[in-house]
């Protein structure tokens, strides 16, 4: 049966007489995620976990409609490796802005862009973008909104328990056994700056690790998946409802 807070379900008649509140917008990345995942486990988990909140906040009352996932990201260390597919951030901002734009002129005033991938970072392009559109536009990563110290042993930072877990609950029939994955090693950077996280830069993939995993996934389970996924979830649907409700110019208390 057609989900109706789900865009690429839902009919015409169905979309023109419903008046939304907020739109979702799920972005992941093609890439390659160690040999147990597929690559686009960033889509999958990114509009599982878009339409799961989504339905929590409809029967709550809020109109909120997912609209498709944008599927690429940006990749730029992992071009070496086949098929990892990069989109530009300078590419990302012009999709955005012409969906942002389409919204605007379909009345639609309120826009959430649920990130799937660590590579993608939204802010300094809704920050570009706000001044020139009526419509509110926010940003959630998924994987920050929980601790997941209370869920894994090693989260991992890419294919490793916590994204594992979350494959295996969300979509386990697109997930190799586990004997199957490599061990999600990585070296470390040498200057201690980036060790420590108060230097950045991009890693080059290929260097920092031989099976593309960055975290070991040994020990991932459905059943952590689902734990972890359900409070995300439920994150998610009460920033959803909170939304729908507010006006965004007052926003602040």
């Amino acid at each position: 049966m057609p989900r109706p807070y789900i865009l690429s379900e839902s009919t015409y008649r169905t979309v023109s007489s419903t008046r939304y509140e907020v739109a979702i917008l799920p972005w992941g990345a093609t890439e390659a995620h160690n040999y147990h995942l597929p690559y686009g486990t960033d889509n999958v988990q990114c509009d599982r976990l878009a339409a799961e909140a989504a339905r929590i906040a409809w029967e709550r009352g809020a109109k909120v409609i997912v609209l498709p996932t944008v599927p690429f990201g940006v990749n730029t260390g992992q071009l070496d490796i086949p098929l990892t597919i990069n989109m530009n951030p300078s590419t990302q901002i012009a999709v955005l802005r012409d969906v942002v734009d389409a919204l605007a002129g379909q009345g639609i005033r309120k826009l959430v862009v649920l990130n799937g991938h660590g590579g993608n970072d939204f802010r300094q392009m809704i920050r570009e973008l706000s001044p020139r559109t009526p419509i509110f536009i926010s940003a959630i990563e998924w994987w920050k909104i929980v601790d997941p110290a209370g869920y894994f042993e090693k989260s991992g930072d890419h294919a490793g328990e916590l994204e594992t877990s979350v494959m295996m609950h969300v979509a386990p029939d697109l997930v190799r056994p586990l004997g199957e994955a490599g061990p999600g090693a990585a070296k470390r950077p040498r200057p201690v700056g980036m060790r420590e996280g108060w230097a950045w830069a991009p890693r080059a993939w290929t260097r920092v690790t031989v099976d593309t995993g960055i975290g070991d996934p040994s020990r991932a389970s459905a059943e952590k998946g689902a734990r972890y996924t359900q409070a995300v979830v439920g994150r998610v649907a009460e920033f959803l409802v909170e939304l729908a409700a507010v006006d965004p110019k007052d926003l602040y208390e």
